[in-house]
């Protein structure tokens, strides 16, 4: 067995594992309606395909991906699409999202599925099967599977030398990961040997941590009988080595740098979940549409059952009994879950876990103190940062001292809020924090880009405007050198005078055609009568010609 080494920090909560493992994983029954997410992986939602009215298959394409990081999602069940819209979902804001409401007509009818010879395909076509069958990271993060088997920041696949299947599951009260190893150990397996082929590792570890030894018995037995050379690992119980970068430190002894990624050393981890779902896809050519969740805490039978993705959380707490001094829920650990807004939202691939809170369970914590800077969050933070510093820096908005203190490296894990005596909710504030980085960020980014939009209009403008007198003075140069070219001749000075003394000419003559024509017409053969009202007319205007000369020779006084 390789060595092992330690991180820094961590705490020993009460693990209330034994609760939730005491009976097999079971199949929850076909709930009347399910509600499905188009966002349950980190990334962009997908895209709605299917419209209300649409009968679909069980594993049948409801939602494709788009942009790099996204999934695909999939009908869980045969049925009828009742509604594609907003519905609340199991989110800290309690905002929905949009989901489709499939009402299941109890058939079960699949899509043609299809297995895929993994070793006869291209490496480049697995990743996108894994896509489009909406392969997530099970751990927690729903990252998809497809981005860490691709080659980034450089490196190439083969930069992987060392594949770690996480089965620590450090968080109290989680087993799902337990029972799943315990009873389809071989799956899990497999999956692995899929993971590592596609990355072109050389090692694969397994960690899992000590207080689980019927999942360590079944997986050792399961890597004896696929004949790999896997390594099942035993690794000491501490919160939270179920992290990846602190899996990291404590299997392979390797650093992973701040702002840096595990293949930066070459290192890469699955939690056993999703290998768990790897195989399956690839073996029997099913989507992700179910997943094994824990549901403990204050209810009768804690146990973990296997449930399709969007059945309705009401449905699946009522077969554990929750009981009556309930007075809410929690979805994922005591450490770092979050509270349920409400029970009338879906399971997604993200639920590992819902535990009922009851007083006795989870008393009200103590009201806070001011900190007294004693340090112990210092001594339990995992990632060796100075969480009270970071606290009075969030507390007091400045943001740009978080960043110096490596604000990001943070892993949320509460470590440091578990040992403060003075129950200061310290990761808040780093959430705080860091979403209102992310919101600044966002927003200089989008005023960045609308500054490029006005620079480039400016410049486009200015670029337009030159081509039009560029091509102004274009169409002048020819017709300066058609004229000479159509006489033969070359024009002088003297030869413009002329020109524009006849101009001048021609103008005149042509006034006085003008006046000309403006002279009296019919003027032969009048009449007497004619003549007469002729010559008053003339003489009228004789006298109106006298008047006007005398105003104006008159002297002014």
């Amino acid at each position: 067995m390789s060595a092992l080494f330690k991180f820094h920090g961590g705490v020993h909560p009460p693990t209330h594992k034994t609760e939730s493992t005491a009976t097999p994983i079971t199949r929850l029954p076909l709930p009347a309606r399910l509600v499905v997410p188009f966002r349950q992986h980190a990334g962009d939602a997908a895209i709605p395909i299917v419209k209300p009215g649409d009968h679909v298959l069980k594993g049948q394409l409801i939602g494709e991906p788009q942009g790099f990081v996204s999934s695909a999602v999939h009908a869980p069940t045969s049925g009828v699409i009742e509604f594609i819209g907003p519905h609340p979902v199991a989110h800290p804001s309690g905002l929905p999202d949009i989901c489709a409401v499939l009402i299941p007509d109890g058939k079960e009818s699949w899509i043609e599925k299809v297995s895929v010879d993994y070793r006869n395909t291209p490496i480049a076509g697995l990743r996108e099967h894994l896509r489009m069958a909406g392969i997530v990271g099970l751990g927690g993060a729903v990252f998809p599977s497809d981005i860490k088997l691709r080659p980034l920041r450089g490196h190439s696949i083969q930069n992987i030398e060392v594949l770690i299947l996480n089965g620590a599951e450090c968080e109290p009260y989680i087993t799902c990961d337990d029972m799943l190893m315990r009873e389809r150990a071989a799956e899990v397996v497999r999956g692995g040997e899929i993971l590592r082929f596609m990355l072109g590792a050389g090692k694969v570890l397994i960690g899992i941590e000590d207080n689980k030894p019927e999942a360590i018995a079944a997986m050792r037995a399961a890597v004896q009988a696929e004949g790999l050379p896997f390594e099942v690992a035993e690794i000491p119980t501490l919160y939270p080595s179920g992290s990846a970068k602190q899996l990291i430190r404590v299997l392979t002894g390797r650093e992973v740098p701040s702002g840096e990624l595990p293949t930066d050393i070459g290192v890469q981890s699955f939690n056993v979940a999703t290998a768990y779902s790897v195989a399956r896809c690839f073996e029997q050519g099913e989507p992700m549409l179910s997943r094994i969740v824990t549901v403990t805490g204050n209810v009768t039978q804690p146990r973990n059952y296997e449930v399709l993705l969007g059945t309705p959380i009401a449905d699946l707490l009522a077969h554990s009994e929750p009981k009556t001094d309930t007075r809410g829920y929690l979805m994922g650990g005591p450490m770092m879950g979050t509270p349920l807004p409400s029970t009338d939202v879906p399971l997604v691939k993200a639920s590992n876990c819902f535990i009922a809170m009851s007083d006795a369970l989870f008393p009200a914590p103590p009201a806070t103190l001011p900190c007294i800077r004693c340090g112990r969050c210092a001594d339990a933070c995992p990632a060796d940062l100075q969480p009270m510093d970071l606290y009075w820096f969030a507390r007091a908005k400045d943001f740009g001292k978080t960043q110096s203190y490596h604000l990001f490296d943070c892993i949320e894990c509460g470590a440091c809020a578990y040992v403060c005596p003075s129950h200061i909710p310290l990761v808040q504030y780093y959430r705080f924090a860091k979403s209102e980085i992310r919101a600044r960020e966002q927003d200089k980014l989008s005023a960045d880009r609308a500054r490029e939009r006005h620079e480039y209009r400016e410049f486009r403008m200015e670029r337009e405007k030159r081509e039009k007198e560029e091509k102004l003075r274009a169409k002048e140069r020819a017709a300066q050198a058609t004229k000479p070219a159509a006489t033969g001749e070359v024009p002088t000075a003297s030869d413009a005078a002329a020109e524009a003394q006849r101009k001048i000419q021609d103008a005149l003559a042509q006034a006085k055609a003008q006046a000309a024509e403006a002279q009296p017409r019919n003027t032969e053969n009048l009449t007497p009568e004619q003549l007469a009202e002729i010559a008053e007319i003339e003489a009228r205007r004789a006298r109106i010609r006298e008047l006007a000369k005398s105003d104006v020779e008159a002297p002014k006084e």
